[in-house]
């Protein structure tokens, strides 16, 4: 029997969320755009969200489910200075520091 591939993916930031629709199938994003990012799921992958910041993506095809996990994190890639931005559980992100002030 073959192993179910899992990526979890976090979002941080003040008013971003996920939701999950219709099965797994649709993936709703509020990421401060000015609309909702939403993203259809492929047939080999699913997908569900915990606590509306945690998003995991399954399936038994480890391409698709880390394709697919990409494509998520590119909707809004983790930005460097405050960290705010979709990025995989594991990952670290080295902030930079801001404009210092003389």
């Amino acid at each position: 029997m073959e192993a179910h591939i899992f990526r979890f993916l976090k979002i941080v930031g003040v008013g971003y969320k996920a939701r999950a629709e219709n099965a797994g199938r649709l993936l709703y994003l509020k990421l401060g755009y000015s609309h909702e990012v939403e993203l259809s799921v492929p047939p080999a992958v699913r997908v569900f969200c915990f606590k509306n910041n945690v998003i995991c993506c399954t399936g038994l095809d480890k391409q698709r489910v880390h394709q697919f996990a990409a494509t998520v994190r590119n909707c809004k890639p983790p930005e460097v200075y405050k960290g705010k931005g979709i990025m995989y559980a594991d990952e670290v992100i080295k902030k930079k520091q801001g404009k210092k002030s003389k």
